[in-house]
């Protein structure tokens, strides 16, 4: 099996809301505000970028963050929620 590529499901938008300064995932009915990191974790997720790729480039962009061991966990459960594919 090849390694999961995340993406937005067909039915989620990633937005920013300048007024409150935070990235939102719209979904029908419902949104969710992302905290901290969390939308420059979700903009990664275009389909091209494996998980692996994603915590390269974080860890990159975030020297000493704890991103390998946090962001598979944050993602897996993105998919949990039906937000990922």
């Amino acid at each position: 099996m090849s390694p999961w590529r995340p993406v937005l499901s067909r039915s989620v938008l990633l937005r920013h809301d300048r007024v409150r300064g935070a990235d939102l995932l719209v979904l029908p009915e419902r949104v969710v505000v992302l905290r901290g990191p969390a939308g420059h974790i979700v903009r990664l997720c275009d389909g091209r970028r494996d998980v692996q790729g994603i915590v390269d480039e974080l860890g990159a962009r975030f020297p000493g963050a704890p991103v390998a061991d946090e962001v598979p966990v944050f993602l897996g459960r993105l998919r949990d929620e039906g937000w990922l594919r």
